[in-house]
């Protein structure tokens, strides 16, 4: 009776070279990722028929040795496997199992480590601003709170429908991007997004971008039936979000990124302006 109130996680090795790395390992007798995969996907189905929540989480064989070796675990042990996995439930990247095949499940894996991957580092950069020289204010704090303000005068302007809100904001080491789904209801007294993983990943990256005071953009596109697509631009400049013009958001939105040649403008589109959403940079 007491088995169906007991959470569990599943270690999952998503990667092939992951698998590879883990056969090193004379108790893991797997030969075959592909049948592996099979296994975790039957093993998944048969907890969830007897009512267990099962969360599944990346196993990532490096983590995996740095834990045993801090640990004085063997690796090479069923046993230390599954008290790592035990940890992952907490701090590594996990999502809960839905019923979806495992196939389904490694790609969205794979974006929630991204994401988590993407939230430490940001939250790190605002970490490691400082304080206003001018008025000993926490630079990385306040930002965040101009990026939520931000973000729900984004959703909130544009009105009812589904949201999709991409930033990008380059840093020293790594290109950070931040998406958002957000879903804004026809009553008005309802939140416009959720604060979630995602909502607060999106934030602490246009926080991030807002804190450093360097380049950066944002793009929200809005879909509500029976109205065409819109789609509005902002860019980072000095700390603060600075709205495009429509002819400046259709130039970026019908360039291709790489080569630099013009896209074609995709059908059932409005490419409009940006409105109004950051005040000025208090500590620029």
């Amino acid at each position: 009776m007491l088995r169906r109130e007991v959470p569990g996680t599943v270690g999952l090795l998503a990667d092939a070279g992951d698998f590879a790395a883990m056969r090193r390992y004379r108790s893991f007798t797997f030969e075959d990722h592909q049948d592996y995969l099979r296994a975790v996907d039957a093993l998944l189905r048969s907890l969830a028929d007897e009512g267990i929540h099962t969360t599944v989480a990346l196993f990532d064989p490096e983590a995996y040795a740095d834990f045993c070796d801090d640990n004085g675990l063997d690796p090479d042990t069923a046993a230390s496997r599954s008290r790592f996995t035990a940890e992952l439930a907490g701090t590594g990247p996990a999502l809960p199992y839905t019923g979806c095949p495992v196939d389904e499940m490694v790609p969205l894996l794979i974006d929630e480590a991204v994401r988590q991957s993407t939230w430490e580092y940001a939250t790190a950069l605002l970490a490691g601003v400082g304080a206003c020289a001018d008025c000993g204010e926490d630079i990385g704090r306040a930002a965040f709170e101009r990026a939520t303000a931000a973000l729900t005068r984004l959703v909130e302007h544009a009105g009812p429908g589904h949201h999709h809100l991409v930033c990008s904001v380059p840093t020293e080491d790594e290109q950070l991007v931040a998406v958002l789904h957000a879903e804004a209801p026809d009553d008005a007294d309802g939140p416009p997004y959720a604060a979630d993983r995602e909502g607060l990943g999106f934030v602490a990256v246009l926080a991030a971008g807002l804190a450093l005071g360097g380049t950066g953009g944002l793009v929200l596109r809005s879909t509500t039936p029976g109205f065409a697509d819109r789609v509005h631009g902002w860019r980072l400049d000095r700390g603060r979000l600075v709205p495009l013009s429509a002819a400046a958001v259709f130039n970026a939105y019908c360039t291709d990124a790489d080569t630099g040649e013009p896209v074609a403008p995709e059908p059932g589109v409005e490419y409009c302006p940006g409105y109004e959403v950051d005040g000025p940079d208090p500590h620029s």
